[in-house]
């Protein structure tokens, strides 16, 4: 009987995840998460809602429910949608999606090059924020991809999965991709972000802005040329606000 009930409620609870995804399908897969059929099925039906009717933050909480059940394989997929649905604009450093996002990168990276350069490029087409990139990029560089990894494949999945950190498991290189590609984005992002700031500062901003050059010059210098850019951004600012002359003589003070 209780067998019954419980495949009952199972039953239901994916006729409500299948019409209702975004509010019902963490609800069906806690509920079906006993009986692998009914998982797969819950699973699915968030996989197929993705696209069109689920927001960034609701994928993200599915992605980390999988992820804690010790299915990683599955909250990279999921993660993976998710991040198509972010979309962080250059001054938006405080946005509430940027703790998903470092997950996001941060189980991409456990799992192996191969997932990682999956996952940069969704990243730098999505986030413009420049603390944001350079955060994740200094991170994906501390340790070897798939190293680190303190999952165990997932359950149900028997295949071998191919580890992408070479036999010894190197740290990445800034100047190789698939990190290369978000050191661009990120100086880049800098960049912009620097003009964006400048064009209406007020005197209140200018010690933070110097610290945001600060960061900026610690990304760039990543960079085979990096420090010859970065004197190139400190010179054309020079030159394009020379009127806010406060300012302008901070930033010789600490830039040169």
């Amino acid at each position: 009987q209780q067998e019954e009930l419980s495949g009952c409620a199972r039953t239901l609870a994916l006729q409500c995840a299948t019409k209702d995804p975004p509010n019902c399908a963490l609800n069906a897969l806690t509920l079906c998460e006993n009986e692998a059929l009914a998982f797969e099925t819950a699973y699915q039906i968030v996989i197929d809602a993705a696209s069109h009717i689920m927001t960034s933050s609701q994928l993200f909480t599915i992605a980390r429910y999988m992820e804690h059940r010790g299915y990683p394989t599955r909250a990279y997929k999921l993660a993976m949608l998710a991040m198509k649905n972010v979309h962080l604009a250059y001054n938006q450093d405080t946005h509430p999606a940027i703790n998903d996002i470092h997950w996001a990168c941060a189980l991409s990276h456990s799992l192996g090059k191969q997932e990682l350069s999956n996952m940069i490029p969704l990243l730098v087409k999505n986030v413009q924020c420049a603390t944001v990139l350079s955060d994740i990029l200094r991170r994906c560089s501390i340790s070897a991809p798939g190293v680190s990894c303190p999952h165990p494949p997932d359950k149900h999945h028997h295949h071998h999965h191919h580890r992408g950190g070479g036999a010894r498991g190197k740290p990445l290189s800034y100047d190789r991709p698939p990190l290369r590609q978000l050191l661009e984005a990120a100086v880049a992002a800098y960049v912009n972000t620097t003009h964006s700031r400048l064009t209406h500062i007020s005197p209140r901003h200018y010690g933070d802005f110097i610290d945001f050059l600060g960061k900026a010059r610690d990304t760039f210098v990543l960079a085979h040329d990096g420090h010859a850019q970065f004197t190139q951004l400190v010179e054309n600012m020079k030159l394009a606000y020379k009127g806010k002359k406060k300012l302008m003589f901070l930033v010789k003070e600490r830039f040169g």
